[in-house]
């Protein structure tokens, strides 16, 4: 039987995060300016007739799942990638790190300095409306620049994602994006999720999450699939 982590966008939008589901049926989608995922809930041409109905025109859907596939006949892959989901424990996290002293909340009003930040470090997709998925924490400098963030995207019963985790190139090297990682992940256990991320097999990130304690759960695939009809539209 699946585990709900082999497919987290359907179990998030059809579980704690349907308030925010576009879709019908077997598919449903986050809205464009809050993330810009998709979900199945298994690959039949039901499905994807569902997937494409609520899809914006010219975008493909990015979806997550736990074996790369081919897109079915009256769409093309844009782009398969593995990725890594990585998830952490109660016992295995390490100590407070000394940099969590430093922490702030970040909240909507903050969007400007957070956007300013992701388009300096590139650390995936990021939008206006992503902070409305959970709770964001950062560090700032003495002169209130926002130097590193994190914060919790999918939600799904009992687990909860970790994204957005990024530190500006000036602040590099000082545990910021630890420090972050761990403060978050504690929260989430003391609540009673488990909280898990997902990071590209090349990311040098994925060492840093491995010394902090979490663990290797699963490979997934992330499809950008497109209806043939918008194959041609910019």
């Amino acid at each position: 039987m699946e585990h709900q982590l082999d497919n987290p966008v359907w179990h998030a939008l059809t579980g704690p995060q349907a308030g925010f589901a576009l879709g019908r049926g077997a598919a449903r989608h986050y809205p464009r300016d809050i993330a810009p995922f998709s979900a199945i809930n298994e690959s039949t041409p039901a499905a994807y007739a569902d997937l494409a109905a609520h899809l914006p025109y010219g975008l493909e859907a990015r979806i997550f799942c736990p074996a790369e596939e081919p897109a079915p006949p009256g769409w093309i892959v844009v782009s398969a990638r593995p990725i890594l989901q990585m998830i952490a424990d109660t016992d295995s996290l390490l100590t407070v790190h000394r940099a969590e002293s430093r922490l702030v909340p970040l909240a909507l009003a903050d969007a400007s300095d957070m956007q300013a930040l992701v388009e300096a470090t590139k650390p995936g997709p990021f939008s206006t409306r992503t902070p409305e998925l959970g709770r964001y924490v950062g560090i700032r400098d003495a002169a209130g620049q926002l130097l590193a963030m994190a914060g919790e995207r999918f939600r799904l019963s009992g687990h909860v994602e970790l994204s957005g985790i990024c530190v500006h190139p000036c602040a590099r090297g000082q545990g910021l994006a630890a420090a972050l990682t761990l403060h978050l992940a504690r929260a989430a256990l003391a609540r009673g999720e488990a909280p898990f991320l997902h990071v590209f097999p090349d990311n040098p990130a994925g060492t840093l999450y491995t010394r902090l304690g979490f663990r290797h759960r699963a490979k997934l695939w992330v499809l950008w699939h497109r209806p043939i009809s918008n194959e041609n539209v910019a």
